[in-house]
C-alpha cells in the first residue's frame, strides 16, 4: 500500500505545536546532544486504509536508538481519525504504544481474514504487537488522541537496517 506521507503547512505545525504544548513536552534530552523537538513531522491522510488525519512527530534521526526505528508522537486530531490495520511482520519489528492522552479503540487480529479484537484505550493504556499480527487504532472521544509509538526490531531476527548497511546474509 503506498505511503501518503505529506509534510505540514507551516499553519498546521504552528496548530499541531500548540495542541501538544498545551497537554505535554516532547522536548527530547538525548545524551550528549543538545535538548530539542521531533527532527521530522509527517501528515498522513487514510494513513493504512484508515480515516481522517494523522500526524508523526518523529523524535529521533535514523540510527539515533538502538534497535529502534521509530520514537515518535502519533497524533488523531479529532473522533473518527484512524490508522487502518497493518502488520510490522514483514520488517521483524514489534511495536508498542503508549497512550498520553485522549480515547480510542485499538484493535488487532492475527491475520487478515480475522476476526477483530477490540480494546478501549485511554491515557496510560499500552498495546503492543508483533510478528505478522495486524493492528489498527481510532480516536473515539472528543480530544486527540496522542499515542507515544516505539517500533523496535524483533531481536534474533535480521531486519531492513541491517540488510540495508551490510547486505543479505551478512553481519
Amino acid at each position: 500500500m503506498a505511503r501518503k506521507r505529506r509534510p505540514l503547512s507551516p499553519d498546521e505545525k504552528q496548530r499541531l505545536d500548540a495542541l501538544l504544548d498545551a497537554v505535554m513536552d516532547t522536548t527530547v534530552h538525548h545524551y550528549g546532544a543538545e535538548p530539542r523537538s521531533a527532527v521530522r513531522y509527517d501528515k498522513r491522510e487514510e494513513m493504512y486504509g484508515g480515516s481522517g488525519t494523522t500526524y508523526l512527530l518523529q523524535m529521533f534521526e535514523d540510527g539515533e536508538l538502538v534497535n529502534n526505528r521509530i520514537g515518535a508522537y502519533m497524533v488523531l486530531p479529532t473522533r473518527g481519525d484512524s490508522a487502518g490495520f497493518h502488520t510490522h511482520g514483514d520488517r521483524n519489528e514489534q511495536e508498542l504504544y503508549v497512550v498520553m492522552r485522549g480515547e480510542g479503540t485499538y484493535l488487532e487480529k492475527d491475520h487478515a481474514e480475522a476476526e477483530a479484537r477490540s480494546v478501549p484505550i485511554e491515557k496510560g493504556t499500552i498495546t503492543t504487537v508483533r510478528g505478522n499480527a495486524l493492528h489498527a487504532v481510532r480516536n473515539t472521544g472528543p480530544e486527540p488522541l496522542i499515542i507515544f509509538v516505539i517500533t523496535t526490531f524483533e531481536p534474533g531476527k535480521p531486519h531492513s537496517r541491517d540488510q540495508e548497511q551490510h547486505g543479505p546474509g551478512q553481519s
